[in-house]
């Protein structure tokens, strides 16, 4: 009966992990959809995020179903709250690649991204993938050392955003209210992506020591 249960418990770890590989490929398609101006990758990553949301139920009808049947206590507890949380998170970046998505479908057959701003967004679209990359291994591995690194990556990606705001507001830009508002929701869209990237590091953080992060110390 118990190695059903830890069976279970190791069940809401792997769909995480998997929840990891389809967000991750999610913004790296939406990256493609939104530069390259292709309706076919918005419509793939549109209509794949169904799956995550999938998954989000499963991990929270076995939380729910692993409570009431097995009364866990301490870090087995833990375990089952945070999964929740995480999965929470990693339903929500594939909401924000699909907000993406969605503009490039909007301005099809048109690239939603001015020519001089390619290169940022591109950077964005990176880094937003290898943070998710990041929230998978530490998942997987309960990796608390690259759990407390995703903060430090994800200043990258805020700075990547302001880059792309000044450029906006430079004088001399000439691309009008739509390509403005579509170029500052885009921003935003990666920059969430990677702030839901660090909520899922700082809460395995907390699955595996029972601290939040600003208050863990690895030398104790």
């Amino acid at each position: 009966m118990r190695d059903t249960y830890h069976e279970e418990l190791d069940a809401l770890g792997e769909r995480l992990v998997e929840m990891t590989r389809l967000a991750r490929n999610a913004i790296a398609r939406a990256t493609t959809a939104l530069l390259d101006a292709d309706l076919t990758a918005a419509q793939e990553v549109i209509s794949g995020d169904d799956e995550l949301n999938r998954l989000d139920d499963e991990i929270e009808k076995s939380a729910f179903d692993l409570m009431a049947r097995q009364q866990p206590v301490a870090q087995d507890l833990r375990m089952i709250i945070t999964s929740l949380h995480m999965a929470g998170d990693l339903e929500r970046m594939g909401d924000h690649a699909v907000h993406i998505a969605k503009i490039a479908r909007r301005r099809h057959p048109d690239s939603a991204i001015p020519a001089e701003l390619r290169s940022i967004v591109l950077e964005m679209g990176h880094q937003a993938e290898l943070l998710v990359i990041k929230a998978g291994e530490v998942v997987g591995n309960r990796d608390v050392d690259t759990a407390l690194e995703l903060d430090a990556d994800d200043d990258r990606m805020d700075r990547l955003r302001r880059k792309l705001l000044e450029r906006i507001l430079r004088p001399g830009w000439q691309h009008g209210v739509e390509a403005t508002m579509d170029v500052t929701l885009a921003g935003r869209f990666y920059e969430r992506f990677g702030d839901h990237a660090v909520h899922v590091a700082d809460n395995l953080v907390y699955m595996v020591t029972g601290e939040k992060p600003k208050d863990y110390d690895p030398e104790v």
